[in-house]
């Protein structure tokens, strides 16, 4: 039972703490917030006590003696209550919309550092959610949720306040719903964050597969699989749909169970009042008073339980989001490095020593964080400055897995990843990612212009650099046919080109930063022959004083490579130049004429 409890307590307060300091610097807007919204929840409590002496006097004493101050005095409460009622609101949304940027800039810069294994393992939609609707929540509970708590609670309270003053003996009837509307809070908040945390949950699957959806809407259709996606998304939506009802059943009834609780003790005000009023023991001013407080009390206590539900629910958004701030990337730079060289967004270039291009495996093993299957067990291998080293093998060798551990995008299990002879944990991680240029096997371009495109290799390239790197891969005369040249839109994810385009201006992109070390991972397999051919040229050019590691399908793009490395089940099998590896006649030379003979078929067949 203790242990339950302990796990309540812990949901309920998890990650508020880790809010405050996005609150701080507001801290004097949301102190303005609430006192503005006390002041003016104050103001409302007094406009029954004008009717109670417009009855009481002018009515009941029939005389206007008085009129002209009670009008002034009722017409500048109003003036005022409208003059913070607006700073009120104004400095609600302020606080709404400085605390909603600073969590997503939070969230999307934190997102930045972590490592490849946090995204293998989460989808886009998951994450989207985090950023936007979570944030999104939190703002609105800090703001406006906020202030609907301030006001209703010092609207409560204050016409208690008032009405203890006048009469006790109606006040404590009203007050005999306070107990049970405590107890009723305690029993329906456990239901109410169970329903919502499930509700959160779905939500994500329906926004993850509804990404999907659209991004691979041509997969889709290639696969004729639109049944089965619409299938698919009904069920979740069913699943939130069914849990959303039960929500909003145990909702509905809490609401309606403590309407009919104020409705009753309405009715016993109304009854003694009225025999208070009958035996002449309360003037009809009082009893109206009375009635507006019980009348007016529904609304904030209906209110203040809404509010409540809407923590509880949004507790659920805390959680989540700071789950995900709390997430530690796998690969990290030690203090000391961060000293000394920066970090990822603090860089100390100044600290920063040339990369020259050695890189060394020493007694590698490595199994990815979110699996356990060995990938490379007690791996070695030099490879000196300068050199092009040509990595073959079938699928799930471990060839992508040498890359990635040279850029550091995951970290060795065992063993040491050595750049220019000292170990890559040793300097940060921006300073080796600053040297090196990758071109991945299914290009990515970020919506925007050709030219903003390649800049994000190098952001104070001139458009003669950026031509001269668009000569060098043989795409300067594809932008120069295209309608605004650099200028041209490329759209989302590059969808206005084709694969090839992409793979031209992604390869364009990477030999505009300089890179001391040079990887391509199967580079080359989305372009035709022909411009293959002067790229393969080109790169003879680029890769000369560079470190180049080349993942090759196609094994006819890598005869001059000065080490080809034959990769199987994490460990080399083969390794030597072209020639060399023909002639011993083993894995690499039958893997060389399996793809001479479908070659060979596939031309036969076109002829």
């Amino acid at each position: 039972m203790n242990e339950k409890l302990d796990e309540q307590v812990r949901l309920r307060f998890f990650g508020i703490p880790r809010l405050l300091p996005y609150l701080k610097p507001y801290r004097g807007m949301m102190i303005a917030m609430i006192l503005m919204g006390a002041l003016s929840s104050a103001i409302d409590a007094l406009y029954p006590l004008f009717n109670r002496y417009a009855l009481d006097h002018f009515i009941g004493g029939s005389t206007l003696q008085g009129l002209v101050p009670f009008i002034i005095a009722y017409l500048a409460l109003l003036l005022g209550q409208t003059v913070i009622n607006y700073i009120s609101t104004y400095d609600c949304g302020k606080v709404e919309m400085y605390v909603n940027r600073d969590l997503r800039n939070t969230a999307f810069n934190h997102l930045q550092t972590l490592s490849f294994s946090y995204y293998n393992q989460n989808s886009v939609g998951y994450i989207h959610s985090r950023v936007m609707s979570d944030t999104g929540m939190i703002g609105d509970l800090v703001s406006w949720r906020m202030m609907n708590l301030i006001w209703n609670g010092a609207f409560l309270i204050g016409i208690l306040v008032v009405m203890l003053l006048i009469d006790i003996r109606l006040t404590v009837y009203i007050l005999l719903l306070i107990p049970f509307a405590a107890v009723l809070m305690v029993y329906f908040q456990r239901k109410l964050l169970f329903f919502n945390r499930q509700i959160r949950e779905i939500n994500s699957r329906i926004t993850g597969n509804y990404n999907e959806g659209i991004t691979g809407e041509r997969t889709v259709k290639i696969l004729a699989s639109e049944e089965k996606m619409i299938r698919d998304f009904e069920k979740d939506t069913l699943n939130m749909r069914h849990t959303s009802i039960r929500e909003a059943h145990f909702s509905a009834l809490f609401i309606s169970t403590v309407t009919m609780m104020s409705s009753f003790v309405l009715a016993l005000v109304l009854w003694k009042g009225g025999q208070l009023s009958r035996e002449n023991l309360m003037r009809i001013g009082t009893l109206s008073v009375f009635m507006s407080y019980a009348l007016e009390m529904l609304d904030p206590i209906q209110n203040i339980i809404e509010t409540l539900s809407a923590f509880i629910a949004i507790q659920v958004n805390i959680e989540r989001l700071t789950r995900l701030l709390n997430e530690e990337s796998d690969v990290t730079d030690t203090p000391e490095v961060i000293e000394k060289y920066g970090d990822t967004f603090h860089p100390k270039k100044e600290n920063w020593e040339p990369l020259h291009g050695d890189v060394e495996f020493k007694d590698v093993t490595f199994h990815y964080p979110d699996g356990h299957e060995i990938i490379l067990n007690h791996f070695n291998l030099k490879i000196p400055q300068g050199k092009n080293i040509a990595i073959v093998g079938e699928t799930g060798a471990g060839k992508s897995t040498l890359v990635n551990l040279v850029c550091r995008f995951y970290e060795p299990t065992e063993g040491q990843v050595l750049i220019d002879g000292r170990d890559a944990r040793e300097r940060s991680q921006l300073w080796l990612h600053s040297n090196i240029g990758y071109v991945l096997q299914t290009p990515h371009l970020f919506s925007g212009t050709v030219r903003e495109n390649l800049r994000y290799g190098r952001p104070d390239a001139t458009d003669e650099q950026i031509m001269e790197a668009l000569r060098l891969v043989s795409a300067a005369d594809i932008v120069k046919k295209m309608e605004k040249g650099l200028d041209t839109d490329v759209g989302e994810g590059g969808e206005l080109l084709s694969t090839g385009e992409k793979q031209l201006l992604s390869f364009a992109r990477a030999i505009l930063a300089d890179p001391r070390i040079l990887i391509l991972d199967e580079a080359t397999s989305s372009i035709d022959t022909v411009t293959e051919k002067a790229i393969q040229n080109a790169i003879s050019v680029v890769i000369k004083g560079r470190t180049s590691l080349v993942i090759a399908h196609r094994l006819s793009t890598i005869v001059n490579a000065d080490l080809i490395l034959m990769v199987q089940d994490g460990k080399i099998v083969e390794q030597g130049t072209h020639k060399e590896l023909l002639a011993r006649k083993g894995s690499y030379y039958q893997l060389y004429m399996r793809q001479y003979e479908e070659l060979s078929w596939k031309q036969a067949s076109n002829a």
